[in-house]
């Protein structure tokens, strides 16, 4: 099971600039949070217990939203002193790496995936890289990755109108030795460098999950974005009996008591649709917890 990921941060937002000037195109506010939010809230619930951050352009602002609103995380982080390339970057970071493998993600990139299902076809393939696909239709702003019926990369294509293909997703599972044992320059393309170059005589391999995939690289999907995220629910398919749902009582399933303490069973009310709720969680959650903070 994967523990550790990367984040890459560094971006300028240069395609954004007009509407989301002097910020890190990850802080780029969506649906009311900077959209590392998603990203962040994406790999934590996939199982990832650290995150490195790879940084570079205002990177301070990054910073200190971590320490704001996830003071407990587990993270470390790189700072590029100049840009350095995607494959650069991630060279950078995997020097912080304690994992032999390491998930990387866009932070400007949300790609709904099993990342442990790839984790598991990573490891029990041995391979050095992992690269997750998306089915796409009618398309020109990506390029095409081709695998054959073993998920081996056969070839990548360049972005042209497709009627459909797999994209790479932008999100990696990566053996943090086998790829710094490879010389490269300073300043390289993880894409150009290292997967066109290497795919053929290293094992690279593709996934395939057809998820949710958001790009807020361009200014049209980046208003998608924030349509998308405001109406977002909890996705309940992804919640099994091994999970615990804590539930404030007053306020929350029954009316309150103005001005003093719910005291016994006739004072207490529920909500309109509670009961029904109930049901219908019991069913997904392995316990539901009532929490109070009243004494006595």
């Amino acid at each position: 099971m994967i523990k550790e990921a990367i984040i890459l941060a560094g971006g300028l937002g240069t395609r954004l600039r007009n509407t989301v000037p002097n910020l890190p195109k990850c802080m780029a506010p969506v649906a009311g949070r900077p959209f590392l939010f998603y990203v962040i809230r994406h790999l934590r619930m996939q199982g990832i217990e650290k995150i490195i951050f790879s940084l570079g352009y205002r990177h301070e602002a990054i910073l200190e939203y971590l320490e704001q609103f996830f003071p407990t995380m587990n993270y470390d982080y790189v700072v590029e002193d100049e840009p350095l390339g995607t494959g650069g970057a991630i060279r950078l970071a995997c020097k912080k790496a304690e994992s032999e493998n390491i998930v990387i993600v866009n932070g400007d990139t949300l790609f709904d995936t099993d990342i442990q299902k790839a984790s598991t076809f990573h490891t029990s393939n041995k391979n050095e890289c992992t690269l997750l696909l998306k089915p796409m239709q009618n398309f020109d702003r990506y390029g095409v990755v081709e695998i054959d019926n073993l998920g081996r990369v056969k070839q990548f294509s360049e972005k042209k109108h497709y009627d459909s293909g797999l994209i790479n997703g932008g999100i990696y599972i990566l053996n943090v030795q086998g790829f710094l044992a490879l010389t490269f320059p300073e300043k390289f393309s993880f894409e150009k460098d290292y997967l066109e170059k290497y795919y053929d005589s290293h094992l690279i391999c593709g996934q395939v999950q057809d998820e949710y995939f958001i790009d807020i690289g361009i200014s049209e999907d980046y208003r998608r974005a924030n349509g998308d995220m405001s109406t977002t629910i909890p996705d309940l398919q992804k919640i099994d009996k091994s999970w615990t749902l804590f539930i404030d009582r007053d306020g929350v399933i029954n009316y309150e008591k103005k001005e003093d303490y719910i005291l016994n069973a006739g004072e207490f009310r529920f909500y309109e649709g509670v009961e029904e709720a109930f049901k219908i969680l019991a069913e997904k959650f392995g316990k539901l917890i009532i929490v109070t903070n009243q004494r006595g």
